[in-house]
């Protein structure tokens, strides 16, 4: 005979519904770690997919940058913000006055900002910070000739010689900051440092 409260129909409805109960609690854990491990795991591609796309804009196009120090004076004065492109590096169209970021050869962890007075091949008046020293120089090939244009107050290819070209790491064209002297960097104030002649 069947009774609706009999003890072993309890138990089976209890059975099957704790079994029920149970198996949509870990398929509930399985939804929900999928969908948090799923979520972290695109975090992740795309933090990594658009750090490299940074990095090469950084080190292909350009970037903007903070010069610090008075050796560009008064071309470019401590603090000023500047935009350096890193494309004339690459094709190898960096020129005779061109503003540029180099490693420094005397302190790999930092970089320099200095003019390029000479490329490769070119016959260069070098003198001592003080002007009583003067003799000519060439600069070999596959290097540059670097200084500041503040002659005074700037250490440069007069103390360290010519620059490896793959130490440049940018041309520097454009001045963001201060915003009063917004725009393209005017030439050198020692032009007559890197004529043709």
């Amino acid at each position: 005979m069947f009774f609706s409260g009999s003890p072993v129909n309890t138990a089976k409805i209890q059975c099957v519904v704790v079994k029920t109960y149970g198996q949509w609690w870990q398929s509930l854990h399985r939804t929900m770690l999928r969908g948090v491990l799923g979520k972290t795991f695109r975090l992740v591609g795309y933090t990594i997919q658009y750090g490299c796309i940074a990095h090469c804009a950084f080190e292909y196009v350009g970037g903007v940058l903070m010069c610090s120090g008075p050796s560009m004076e008064p071309t470019i004065q401590n603090s000023d913000i500047v935009f350096a492109e890193n494309l004339s590096r690459h094709f190898y169209g960096i020129q005779r006055g061109d503003i540029v970021v180099a490693k420094s050869p005397s302190d790999p962890k930092s970089n320099i900002c200095k003019r390029v007075i000479g490329l490769e091949g070119d016959k260069i008046l070098t003198s001592s910070p003080a002007g009583f020293f003067r003799s000519h120089s060439y600069v070999p090939k596959g290097h540059v000739w670097l200084e500041g244009d503040n002659l005074q107050n700037s250490t440069d290819s007069r103390y360290y010689g010519p620059v490896p070209y793959g130490l440049i790491r940018g041309r520097i064209f454009l001045k963001i900051w201060p915003l009063n002297d917004f725009g393209f960097l005017r030439n050198s104030p020692n032009g007559h440092r890197f004529s043709d002649e």
